[in-house]
């Protein structure tokens, strides 16, 4: 749930198909520099409904969704 919904946030965001995102994808390799993991993450916010405070360096979506899922486990959701 967590990674195909930031999947389909960075294909919205950057136009390119959803297939083409993987855990492995590196933001670099998107374009995405922290300003936009920022952004991006507020709207993750809005759509899972929990509040998540990005305090550690994460650079492919991979790392991203786990630590999501880390912090949701952590707030019980």
């Amino acid at each position: 749930m967590v990674f195909q919904a930031i999947a389909e946030l960075i294909a919205d965001r950057n136009e390119i198909e959803v297939e083409s995102i993987t855990p492995e994808t590196s933001f670099a390799e998107l374009g995405i520099d922290s300003l936009d993991t920022v952004e991006m993450l507020m709207d993750l916010e809005d759509r899972i409904g929990a509040e998540i405070e990005l305090d550690e360096k994460v650079e492919t979506v991979g790392e991203l969704t786990a630590f999501i899922e880390r912090k949701l486990e952590e707030q019980g959701k």
